[in-house]
């Protein structure tokens, strides 16, 4: 689920199931069962030679991928057979928001994939090409391979899988015959933005010359336009419709359409940007009287290149195509590496061989700390009082008992930043997707940052200093 999804949850709309399960514990033992069990039946082994101690690698690397372990899955290659390394190979690329070298990696192997009977490996390789031409704008191809995901290991997916496809699954036939979205060089720019009520950034937007508001959402897979707006600049509407429910937590129906000139704060323009209509309705808050009029998704924010979100409510953006060179060695460039998991950003943060990975969620409204954190620094919170927290983006989760952390640094890729007063979760909240990382980062401790920027051209995020 998008950010928000989250926020239109936390103001009081209709509860859906959370945002997609990503990790399964490997260093608390967690009672998950781990579906690379070579022990298990059916964890078959068509990408395998077969051999046993090719079974415990791959096993000891689905671990280590499910845990978020990048820099040690690629340390593991050399011990595996050929096919098994590339696949994995495929894998990373894919978290590295590298589609095309994933997309070459991974379509060889559908065929040997297709004849075992290796339900992880199909999960995860299907999955991930589907992702790829998502990122790709390849709407025919990204429509197809999520079909097939569905169909031929949608048994096989959980709940909260099942919840993170739905949307591609149905919306993307809907844009299956949409022309690619192009975007002209520009050079860098400054825009000011500001925040809605609902927490996230909004930006100055042009819809066919038109001047509006949309929020800039990372975590949405797609742009979406109300129905009055599109109506309103004259944008042809597909007669077809979908239902979905995991945007909002309620039923809403969708169309789509192609936004002939879009552009972004006057300087940065769009062409044939697909985008996905909703109902005015379906994102009204009457609490505030707030009408959303679109959002932007991440195939917007990755054609701004590098975005630096600064305290002075600005953005500084150096398009993909006229950015400028890191300032040092391409091959080690500065900030921390962040990873794309599904609609989570994941961050690598510490010194290189002992990183921890946090999840960065630039509209979330309260940061915290999750139990593995806590199991790492019990003796700080000796002799304190703990108080109960509720999740504040999902209230089907119990209170749970936390401490307060006054002051807790955060290496961002060498740069020391301090985060305050944030929660500390004592006990797993039986959800992967939030006990297997170190802590959730939202808008609260983005906040108290002079500036922070994602550079989707180096996968690198970095912290001014303080």
């Amino acid at each position: 689920m998008s950010s928000l999804g989250r926020k239109a949850r936390a103001a009081g709309l209709c509860l859906a199931v959370g945002s997609a399960a990503l990790i399964g514990s490997v260093l608390r033992g967690n009672a998950q069962q781990n579906p690379a069990d070579p022990q298990q039946p059916g964890a078959g082994a068509q990408l395998r030679t077969g051999t046993r101690s090719g079974l415990d690698a791959d096993a000891r690397i689905q671990n280590l991928l499910a845990d978020h372990q990048y820099f040690r899955v690629a340390d593991e290659l050399d011990q595996l057979p050929p096919d098994d390394a590339q696949f994995y190979r495929g894998i990373l690329a894919n978290r590295d928001n590298d589609p095309q070298k994933s997309i070459a990696l991974l379509e060889p192997l559908i065929d040997k994939i297709d004849a075992g009977v290796d339900t992880a490996h199909e999960k995860l390789l299907r999955k991930a090409l589907a992702e790829d031409y998502l990122r790709e704008g390849d709407w025919a191809k990204a429509a197809k391979a999520y079909e097939a995901l569905e169909s031929r290991v949608g048994t096989k997916l959980t709940a909260d899988e099942q919840d993170e496809i739905e949307m591609p699954l149905k919306m993307l036939p809907l844009a299956a015959e949409n022309p690619p979205m192009t975007v002209d060089p520009c050079e860098p720019f400054v825009m000011q933005v500001s925040m809605d009520p609902l927490g996230l950034t909004e930006i100055p937007v042009f819809v066919d010359a038109q001047p509006h508001s949309w929020m800039l959402d990372p975590t949405a897979p797609f742009n979406l336009i109300a129905r009055s707006l599109a109506r309103e600049v004259g944008l042809k509407v597909s007669d077809e419709a979908v239902t979905i429910h995991t945007l909002t937590g309620r039923p809403m129906q969708v169309h789509a359409t192609v936004i002939p000139r879009f552009t972004i704060a006057g300087r940065l323009t769009i062409h044939n940007m697909t985008a996905f209509v909703f109902e005015d309705a379906d994102y009204f808050f009457p609490r505030t009287r707030y009408q959303v009029q679109g959002v932007l998704g991440y195939a917007a924010l990755e054609a701004l290149g590098s975005v630096k979100f600064t305290s002075d409510a600005t953005i500084q953006v150096h398009p993909e195509k006229l950015a400028p060179d890191p300032p040092n060695d391409p091959a080690d460039p500065p900030g921390a590496r962040f990873f794309l998991d599904g609609d989570q950003v994941i961050v690598a943060m510490g010194s290189p061989g002992s990183e921890r990975m946090f999840a960065v969620d630039a509209g979330g409204q309260q940061s915290y700390l999750t139990s593995r954190y806590y199991d790492e620094h019990v003796a700080d919170f000796a002799g304190k009082q703990t108080t109960l927290f509720s999740i504040p983006t999902d209230s089907s989760i119990p209170s749970q008992q936390a401490y307060v952390a006054e002051t807790v640094p955060l290496d961002v890729g060498g740069t020391i930043v301090h985060a305050h007063y944030l929660q500390v979760l004592t006990q797993p909240l039986g959800n992967a997707a939030r006990d297997d990382v170190y802590g959730v980062l939202g808008i609260d401790v983005l906040d108290q940052l002079r500036s922070y920027a994602f550079d989707y051209r180096t996968m690198r995020f970095t912290v001014g200093k303080e």
